[in-house]
């Protein structure tokens, strides 16, 4: 037994070399300030806690049955103290103000949505710097990239310039999912026909992961990807890479990515069509969809109305196959017209046509 007892703490030891607390050695702002969030709430709750246990333990051997110590008297019909009452009051209630003040500032202060006002602590952001947009696409079970300044895709990789912000727009094709990348800030949900953001920023250059937070099917273990904390010059020798690739991310293209894998590898696009991303999101990469910003542009102005209600469409037979509906023939509006601007005929949302 004594043996066991001696073998415990290595034993203990060698599981624990295992762990990798990303979590409290962040590489980006946002990451740092929540762990410190993390840090301050643990320390203040422990103000009760710690003392709370030190006197169980001490009433628990003091009042023993063996302790015969005059110190130890057996007082049946003690009820009542105001000095213990006001310890027991008043601390709690000040560790819950405090809890209570850190939490409003800091939910607001770190709101996803919210742009970055610093770099990094004690560094605040120099005016006139353009966040750099990426748009994530969390699919089965991989994930999509696109950079619509620089016109290009990734898939399960991607890269950007330390130092400098970057705005994330989160969706998903199919199922539910979570965009995370420990190092950088914390866990964004990613939902299909829903658009979510991150503002963040990587202070450290070096190779993170990305990992899916949320179950999302048989694939979900294998769903990582790579972030690339880059100088400028490496970043722009990386954009130039994947501009470098022949191959073009197409509304056909990204139908048939968009198929499930597992263990996808990373590959790179060197074209996109223009409008993906918000196909993407409004569910309309395929030709014959009513897009649904363009569905509710059309309810917003009070329905299709008669005329309308013979301008429908149904899905082809490879979609219904694909999107298992294979027997379902049912129609829908496939587009409608509004007012011209100038001659221009524009869809409900008030987009050209």
């Amino acid at each position: 037994m004594k043996m066991l007892r001696g073998l415990l703490i290595p034993a203990l030891a060698l599981l624990l070399s295992g762990c990798d607390a990303v979590l409290f050695s962040p590489s980006g702002d946002i990451a740092r300030q929540q762990r410190d969030l993390i840090i301050i709430s643990v320390v203040l709750m422990l103000l009760i806690v710690v003392p709370v246990i030190v006197m169980i333990l001490h009433f628990a051997w003091k009042y023993r049955e063996s302790n015969k110590a005059a110190s130890a008297e057996y007082a049946p019909d003690w009820n009542h103290s105001t000095v213990l009452e006001l310890l027991i009051w008043a601390a709690p209630l000040l560790i819950i103000i405090a809890l209570g003040a850190i939490t409003w500032t800091s939910t607001h202060k770190l709101d996803p949505y919210r742009p970055l006002d610093q770099v990094s602590q004690g560094r605040p952001l120099v005016a006139g710097v353009k966040p750099l947009r990426v748009d994530v696409v969390a699919l089965d079970w991989k994930w999509l990239f696109l950079y619509p300044e620089q016109g290009i895709a990734t898939v399960n990789e991607v890269a950007a310039p330390v130092d400098r912000p970057i705005e994330f727009h989160i969706t998903a094709s199919t199922v539910m999912n979570a965009f995370f990348v420990p190092s950088l800030a914390g866990m964004i949900y990613a939902m299909p026909g829903m658009e979510t953001q991150l503002n963040a920023v990587m202070n450290k250059t070096g190779d993170f992961e990305g990992i899916s937070a949320n179950y999302s099917g048989a694939g979900f273990s294998d769903m990582r990807f790579r972030f690339h904390s880059l100088s400028e010059g490496d970043f722009d020798a990386w954009v130039a890479k994947a501009k470098a690739s022949a191959d073009e991310l197409g509304r056909e293209d990204y139908l048939k990515l968009e198929q499930p894998s597992e263990k996808e590898p990373v590959h790179y696009y060197g074209s996109v069509a223009p409008g993906l991303y918000n196909a993407i999101l409004n569910r309309c990469v395929e030709s014959n969809r009513m897009c649904a910003n363009d569905m509710m542009a059309l309810d917003a102005r009070g329905g299709q109305g008669v005329v309308g209600a013979y301008n429908v469409t149904s899905l082809d037979a490879a979609t219904r196959a694909r999107v298992g509906l294979a027997d379902d023939d049912r129609r829908y509006v496939g587009a409608l017209c509004v007012a011209s601007n100038g001659g221009q005929p524009m869809t409900p949302a008030g987009r050209p046509l």
